[in-house]
């Protein structure tokens, strides 16, 4: 488990959470919002995830089921982090707002960052 802190690219924002598998979990997906976003997100556990500075300058988007939530800073833009739809105990992080993280080096320490089908996901089937 580690606790990490993310940023926001202009600093306005500043949040923690605790990391069951610190930055090993990186992972993209190819649903139709996070496709165009093109983040690798780390999972952190969602009851741990606090934001220690900003609050007031997060803006929230959700769309569809309205069960994700998807966080960004209003003055920089970046997305910093998402409870997730496929489990709401879990949050993504943005791996480029990670201290440490960078999605470019990731590979040589976690190997090469997995792409998960959002797609298909199992609650778009009725």
């Amino acid at each position: 488990m580690a606790r990490l802190k993310a940023t926001c690219h202009c600093g306005a924002v500043e949040i923690e959470a605790d990391f069951p598998k610190g930055l090993a979990t990186a992972a993209r997906c190819d649903c139709s919002f996070c496709l165009r976003r093109g983040v690798a997100a780390v999972t952190a556990i969602a009851a741990s995830l606090r934001v220690l500075k900003g609050a007031e300058n997060l803006s929230l988007y959700t769309w569809g089921s309205h069960t994700a939530k998807h966080y960004f800073c209003t003055t920089c833009g970046i997305y910093t982090h998402h409870q997730r739809r496929s489990n709401p105990a879990e949050c993504g992080v943005n791996l480029g707002c990670i201290e440490g993280g960078n999605p470019r080096t990731h590979a040589a320490s976690y190997g090469e960052i997995p792409w998960h089908d959002g797609v298909n996901h199992p609650a778009d089937k009725t």
